[in-house]
C-alpha cells in the first residue's frame, strides 16, 4: 500500500518524482506530497485526494526548485486522509524531510520520549516520530542519523530521506516493505514498484530487509544495520514503459482482461518443452517430493483463491492431502508444520505482508516453500526456496485479472508436473493434459469471443444490490473469485457459496428476482446443480448459467448463459473465470464505478 519515490542527478526533481507518483496510483491512496532540496532548503507541497490536486498546487512540478527530492502517495493508517497528515513530513527544526511506507508498530513509546525532550508533533502520523527522530540523532551525517533511527523502529518501514544540509543526497531503508533502486548515468532514483522507474532506467538493485542506501548523482551505496558496505546485483528489467500504460483502452482492467492469452503464453509455452513440463526453478529430488505428505497453499485475496483452485486440481492428480489457508489466518493458529510440508505461497505482488509472515512462520518449523510471484526479486521470490514466476507482466488495475489466471496455470502445471514425477499420473492422461495447457492461451481468447453480450448482461443486472453464486467442486472454487471480482469493482454485495449448502441456511436469501449465477461446468456433477439451479428457481430467482459448449439441460433451466470453451475438466478453471472478469467489469461500468482504483482497496498490501 502506498507509493514512495526519491530522485536524485541533474534534472529539476519535482516533475520526475510527480510522474513517479502517477505511474504508482494504482497501489491506492488518498494523498499525496512531494519534497524538493533547493538552493535555500527544503520545498514542500502536500494535498489530500488525487495527485492532480497536488499537481495543480504545484505546477506540474514547476514551482518546486531542487535536483533532489522524495515524493508519496499516502494510505491513512493513523490519522484521517488531509493534508496535515500527508507525507512527507519535516522535523521540528526543518533539517529533514521524510516519507514512510509500513507502520512503526511501537510509535506511542517514541513519540512520548521525544516529547518529553521537547519535540512538537503537528500531525497524528507514526510517520511524524521517525523524522524527529532524525533530527534528534543527526549530528553532520545523514547515514549516521538514519542507521540510529532506524535501529529504534518496530513494524514496518520502507523510509525516504531528504537532509537540507546535504545537498544532492537522498537515502533510502527498508524492513518489511518494498524498494527498488533504479541506476541511472548521472542521476539515481528510488521507488516501492519498478513501474515508477522504467521510464527512466530499466538498470535496477533490490533492497532487501535490513538494507540502507545512499544515492547521490555519482552513484549509490549499501549498507547493513551496522553500516558495512554491501556488494549488491544490477538486475535488468525486461518490460518496458508501454506495457504499463492503456494501449487504446478505456481502462486498465479491460487492457489487462485482453492481455490474458498473450500472458498465459508467456507463462506456459516457456515451461513445455517437447511434450513435458520443465520446471527448472523447482529443485526438489524425486526424493524430496516423495517424503512430502502434506501441501500446504496460503495466500490473500484473489491469490488465495488461484490456490484454493490449486488444492481440487493437486490433490486430485497427486493424491497428496491439500489444504488451501489464507495467510491472515495461517500466520496465527500454530500451524502442523514439519520438514514433511510443502508450502506454496501465491503472491502477486510478492509483498503481501500476511503472506510473508505466514511464509516466515512456516519455514522456521521446517516446510519446503515454493513461491509463486509475478515480480522479479520480490521479497517472497528472495524468501522462498523455489519460484515459478507467472510472467504475467505488469498489472495496474487493482482487481486482478491476469495475475489470477496465470496464478491458476501454474497451478495446474504443477500439479500436473507433481502427479508424473510421483508416478501418479499414466502416460496417456499426461499427454492430453499438456496438450490442453498448451491450450488455455486459445481456450482463453475464444471464451472472450464467444461471450459478446456480456455488457449487455451487465445492463440488465447491474441495478441489483446482492447478487449470488453458487457451483461445486472446481466451480466453487471459481465462484469465489467470480463474487470478489464483481463485489470489489462494481461495490454490489455478492457473496459465493457451494451450491450443496443452499439447504443448510443460505436459500434463506433466496427472494424473486434475485439474480444467481450459477457455475455449471463441473461435468460430473451437472445434475446436481441442475437441481440447486431448480431450487433457487422456484423461489423467484433469476439465474445467468456458466456453462460448457454443447450443454443443454442446464441451458434451457437458465434465464440468461454465458458458454465456456471446452478442455480437461480439472483445467475450466482458467477460461471460466474470464467472461465473469468482463461480466464484472461491464457490471461495474454501468454503476460509474472507478474501475481501475476501486475505493478502499490498494494493489499490494504491505501492512497487516
Amino acid at each position: 500500500m502506498c507509493g514512495i519515490v526519491g530522485f536524485t542527478g541533474s534534472q529539476k526533481a519535482a516533475p520526475l518524482l510527480l510522474d513517479g507518483l502517477k505511474k504508482l496510483e494504482y497501489r491506492g491512496y488518498d494523498s499525496a506530497g512531494i519534497a524538493t532540496l533547493g538552493e535555500d532548503g527544503i520545498h514542500m507541497e502536500k494535498a489530500a485526494g488525487k495527485i492532480k490536486n497536488l499537481d495543480g498546487k504545484i505546477q506540474g512540478g514547476e514551482t518546486l526548485p531542487g535536483l533532489s527530492g522524495v515524493g508519496h502517495t499516502r494510505w491513512a493508517t493513523h490519522g484521517a486522509p488531509t493534508d496535515v497528515n500527508a507525507h512527507p513530513h519535516l522535523s521540528n527544526d526543518g533539517k529533514f524531510a521524510l516519507v514512510h511506507n509500513g507502520i512503526v508498530e511501537n510509535y506511542v513509546a517514541l513519540r512520548e520520549e521525544l516529547m518529553a525532550k521537547g519535540f512538537q508533533f503537528k500531525s497524528e502520523t507514526d510517520t511524524e516520530v521517525v523524522v524527529n527522530l532524525l533530527e534528534l540523532y543527526y549530528d553532520g551525517d545523514m547515514k549516521d542519523a538514519v542507521l540510529k533511527t532506524v535501529a529504534r523502529l518496530e513494524g514496518a518501514y520502507a523510509l525516504g530521506v531528504l537532509c537540507r544540509e546535504e545537498r544532492g543526497r537522498v537515502i533510502t531503508a527498508r524492513q518489511a516493505a518494498p524498494i527498488i533502486l533504479g541506476v541511472g548515468k548521472g542521476e539515481n532514483y528510488f521507488a516501492s514498484d519498478v513501474t515508477a522507474l522504467v521510464a527512466h532506467t530499466k538498470d535496477v538493485i533490490y533492497l532487501d530487509d535490513g538494507e540502507i542506501a545512499d544515492l547521490t548523482p555519482d552513484g549509490i551505496t549499501i549498507y547493513d544495520t551496522s553500516g558495512k558496505v554491501l556488494e549488491k546485483t544490477v538486475e535488468r528489467v525486461t518490460w518496458d514503459v508501454a506495457a504499463a500504460e492503456k494501449g487504446g483502452y478505456e481502462h486498465f482492467m479491460l487492457k489487462e482482461i485482453m492481455e490474458q492469452p498473450a500472458a498465459l503464453r508467456s507463462t506456459i509455452e516457456p515451461r513445455i518443452q517437447n511434450g513435458e513440463i520443465v520446471l527448472d526453478q523447482f529443485s526438489l529430488t524425486d526424493a524430496d517430493l516423495k517424503k512430502i505428505n502434506k501441501i500446504m497453499i496460503t495466500a490473500c485475496g484473489s491469490a488465495f483463491y488461484a490456490g484454493s483452485v490449486g488444492k481440487y486440481v493437486i490433490e486430485e492428480l497427486c493424491r497428496i492431502p491439500v489444504e488451501a489457508d489464507l495467510a491472515s489466518e495461517l500466520r496465527y493458529r500454530n500451524p502442523l508444520v514439519d520438514e514433511h510440508t510443502l508450502l506454496v505461497v501465491v503472491s502477486q505482488s510478492g509483498e503481501t505482508a500476511d503472506t510473508i509472515a505466514a511464509m516466515k512462520e512456516c519455514k522456521a518449523r521446517g516446510a519446503r516453500v515454493l513461491a509463486i510471484v509475478n515480480v522479479v526479486g520480490s521479497t517472497i521470490a528472495r524468501l522462498a526456496d523455489d519460484v515459478i514466476y507467472t510472467w504475467a507482466g505488469p498489472e495496474i488495475a487493482v482487481a486482478t485479472t491476469k495475475g489470477y489466471t496465470t496464478q491458476v496455470a501454474v497451478m495446474d502445471m504443477l500439479a500436473v508436473y507433481m502427479a508424473r514425477r510421483l508416478g501418479r499420473l499414466e502416460d496417456a492422461v499426461y499427454h492430453q493434459m499438456v496438450e490442453e495447457l498448451l491450450r488455455l492461451p486459445e481456450l482463453v481468447q475464444r471464451s472472450i469471443e464467444i461471450n459478446p453480450a456480456l455488457q449487455s448482461l451487465a445492463e440488465k443486472y447491474h441495478s441489483h444490490n446482492d447478487i449470488f453464486f453458487i457451483g461445486r467442486n472446481l466451480d466453487y472454487a471459481a465462484c469465489l473469485e467470480g463474487s470478489l471480482k464483481l463485489k470489489e469493482i462494481s461495490y454490489l454485495h455478492s457473496e459465493a457459496y457451494a451450491a450443496g449448502e443452499l439447504k443448510h441456511g443460505t436459500i434463506a436469501l433466496i427472494e424473486r428476482d434475485r439474480p444467481v449465477i450459477a457455475l455449471a461446468c463441473c461435468e460430473v456433477l451437472l445434475d446436481k446443480m441442475l437441481s440447486n439451479i431448480q431450487e433457487v428457481k422456484a423461489r423467484g430467482a433469476e439465474v445467468l448459467a456458466v456453462v460448457l459448449e454443447g450443454e443443454e439441460k442446464i441451458v434451457h433451466e437458465a434465464d440468461d448463459v454465458i458458454l465456456i470453451p471446452k478442455t480437461h475438466p480439472l483445467l475450466n478453471s482458467v477460461a471460466e473465470v474470464v467472461p465473469l472478469q468482463l461480466f464484472a467489469y461491464y457490471m461495474a461500468k454501468s454503476n460509474g464505478c472507478d474501475i481501475d482504483k476501486p475505493k478502499n482497496l490498494a494493489k499490494s498490501v504491505t501492512v497487516e
